[in-house]
């Protein structure tokens, strides 16, 4: 996979617990057109994986339902791999004002 300072925001979002498309985005401030690409190809090179919400849940707030994302441990290990070299991309979602608490569905 080729590692992009984009990517390694994703992954830094998920780490923190960003897990929904639209929280990593509000998160890393990435448009949808780069976020959703980049979560696909985690899904495929096994580095994340991903769940439907609860139909219910969904329908209970009146949203459509989440597709949440987790990290696998091959992808903590491409995070701490390429950390050290996109250090700014820590301190960016670190620093984002939604970062206090992640939503969760």
């Amino acid at each position: 996979m080729k590692i992009t300072y984009s990517t390694v925001l994703v992954l830094e979002a998920l780490s923190r617990g960003y897990h929904y498309g639209f929280d990593i985005i509000d998160a890393t401030s990435l448009p949808s057109g780069t976020v959703y690409p980049i979560l696909r190809r985690f899904e495929n090179e096994g580095l994340v994986t991903s769940e439907w919400e609860h139909q219910e849940l969904a329908q209970r707030e009146q949203r459509p339902p989440r597709r949440y994302y987790a990290l696998t441990a091959d992808g903590k290990a491409l995070l701490a791999e390429t950390a050290a070299r996109y250090r700014a991309a820590h301190e960016i979602t670190r620093r984002r004002p939604r970062a206090l608490k992640p939503s969760r569905g």
